[in-house]
């Protein structure tokens, strides 16, 4: 039996050749296509490898400009930058575990979920997790060795005088800028220009090489004040003395040269530490002297005796009826706690007679009383740039009614600050010109503005004399080895449209009186230990700081050392 077998296909058979040359054209291609984005990503375009190298080992950071350092008048510091560290983290590159982030939180003092929240916040590739450690601090974080946290050099802000003036100099916030008082007004010539600078960056997110720096941080410029830091512990010394003594809700004392109206010293009380703001409240960071608006009192009688001198009404020895101290005007009555009949205008300053000044006030016209006292100052802004400066306030005097204009001159119905009311005085200081404000040192004093003759401010020096001698209204204000001259102040807060039984008590006054070097005001908001007037609360604090600002001046003496001649409390008092 025959069986057929079939042959196998021929598997010798060759393949087109065109397949071939297809394929090899193919690869070369591919190849050339390669060797071409080699050659456009190394050579022509190499952006973007670059930036993604840089994503993974490089990153600029922000280099910190070192803030410009206050100092006082003679070159002591008042606030400085100190180094401190901050811990910053790039979420991307964190890589810690559950005990770590603990560990990283107690260090921080921070909740732990609020530590995790921002460590791992990767929509973000910069995060502050803690700013402004102390060094022990730092060098704990640093020993964690946690990869994608570092530390940041910055610089925080300290104040050497504490709570002595620091509603004056103010403070810095977290990023260095200042946020309150003088730090504030001259932020633009404190604060420097940050800088940038490129690192290198190990596979744990730790800098470990300056790559070289993009642009130097420039540093804020130094500004040296007026203020005297002896000046300005003791005034803070005996206001926070007197407020605690008489149990006042607040005070503030002015001192000013006489000759250029720079501040000496400004102090505030009660107080705070800028270097430790931890529940510290509003009203006490708030520079009383500037911000806070009071009725003066019988401190503004020397202003409206002074008018009518230069118009020529009165002079010192003009006698004035005081009407047995009641004046009726309209239905309204002013009274004297101490009821005179015949007064010289000399008399009225020194007893601080409120009919008198009153009659000396009606017997001018409003626009020319309004107008000198806008010329003195009240009304309008020192000039000094302090931020949040109150103006004051002195109404229009077409609106005067005759009650008004009789109260205004012993200081009712208007309202002035402790700067404005201080710097008004140096215009009896002087031969009559009202001094510029101002809170720098001043190489060269600037010139004043003329309010009155040289003739009517020496008059009113001598009276102004005469208020401080016994038979005035503040012989607790003399000084020993120094002639004082200046007037006292009681007037009752207003509050609601209602004047109630709460007073502020002031000073102002100059010395030595012979050749003013000094001016210094005193105020005492709400004295509640049973005496209020100006006289036995504000006048010692004066006494005080002047005569110790005077001998640390070195100022001579114009007057005998045992020139001071006390009166009893029941008499030192002006009416209010």
């Amino acid at each position: 039996m025959n069986y057929a077998v079939n042959a196998p296909p021929d598997i010798t058979a060759k393949l087109p050749g065109w397949r071939a040359a297809v394929l090899f054209a193919g690869l070369l291609a591919g190849l050339a296509g390669l060797l071409g984005r080699g050659v456009y990503l190394q050579g022509i375009h190499n952006d973007f490898l670059q930036k993604k190298g840089d994503a993974r080992y490089s990153r600029v950071i922000e280099v910190s400009a070192h803030r410009g350092m206050i100092t006082d008048r003679n070159g002591e510091p008042l606030a400085v930058s100190t180094p401190v560290e901050s811990v910053w983290a790039s979420p991307a590159d964190v890589e810690v575990d559950r005990r770590q982030v603990k560990q990283l939180a107690l260090i921080l003092g921070m909740d732990v979920e609020e530590l995790k929240n921002r460590l791992f916040d990767t929509s973000r590739d910069f995060v502050y997790l803690k700013r402004h450690l102390p060094p022990d601090q730092a060098e704990k974080v640093v020993s964690l060795n946690l990869s994608g946290v570092s530390l940041q050099r910055e610089y925080r802000r300290f104040y050497p005088a504490g709570d002595e003036a620091a509603q004056t100099l103010g403070f810095t916030g977290q990023d260095d800028n200042g946020q309150e008082g003088l730090e504030l007004a001259f932020q633009e010539h404190l604060a420097g220009k940050p800088g940038s600078q490129r690192v290198i960056k190990d596979r744990r997110g730790h800098i470990v090489e300056d790559a070289g720096s993009l642009h130097a941080p420039k540093p804020g410029g130094d500004i040296a004040l007026s203020l005297d830091s002896n000046l300005q512990h003791l005034a803070f010394r005996e206001l926070e003395s007197a407020v605690r003594q008489h149990k006042a809700k607040a005070g503030a004392v002015v001192v000013l040269d006489a000759r250029s109206g720079e501040v000496l010293a400004l102090a505030n009380y009660p107080a705070y530490n800028p270097n430790n703001r931890n529940n510290t409240s509003v009203k006490a960071m708030r520079n009383r002297a500037i911000a806070d608006l009071f009725e003066p009192g019988s401190t503004m009688k020397p202003f409206t005796v002074a008018t009518a001198i230069e118009t020529g009404k009165v002079n010192p020895n003009t006698i004035i009826d005081t009407e047995r101290g009641v004046l009726t005007v309209g239905n309204r009555k002013i009274h004297d706690s101490h009821p005179e009949s015949m007064l010289t205008v000399a008399q009225i300053i020194q007893k601080s007679s409120n009919v008198g000044a009153a009659k000396i006030a009606l017997s001018l016209k409003s626009g020319t009383l309004w107008q000198s006292f806008a010329d003195s100052g009240f009304g309008a802004q020192t000039g000094s740039n302090f931020p949040g400066e109150a103006p004051g306030k002195l109404r229009d005097p077409d609106s005067w009614l005759p009650i008004e204009k009789a109260t205004m001159s012993y200081g009712h119905g208007i309202s002035v600050n402790l700067l404005q009311l201080a710097r008004a005085y140096t215009i009896f200081a002087s031969d009559g010109e009202l001094k510029p404000i101002s809170l720098l040192r001043l190489d060269t004093p600037a010139t004043g503005r003329k309010v009155f003759s040289g003739h009517t401010a020496r008059a009113m020096r001598n009276m102004l004399e005469l208020a401080v001698q016994p038979g005035g209204t503040a012989p607790l204000a003399q000084v020993a080895g120094y002639r004082v001259a200046g007037k006292t102040g009681t007037s009752h807060k207003l509050e609601g449209g209602v004047y109630v039984d709460r007073y502020v008590a002031t000073f102002v006054g100059f010395a030595p009186a012979s050749n003013p070097r000094l001016v210094v005001a005193v105020m005492i908001d709400e004295p509640s230990n049973g005496l209020y007037y100006g006289g036995v609360v504000a006048a010692p604090v004066f006494s005080k700081v002047t005569g110790a600002a005077l001998h640390a001046l070195n100022v001579p003496n114009d007057a005998p050392l045992d020139n001071v001649i006390a009166a009893p409390v029941d008499i030192v008092r002006e009416e209010v």
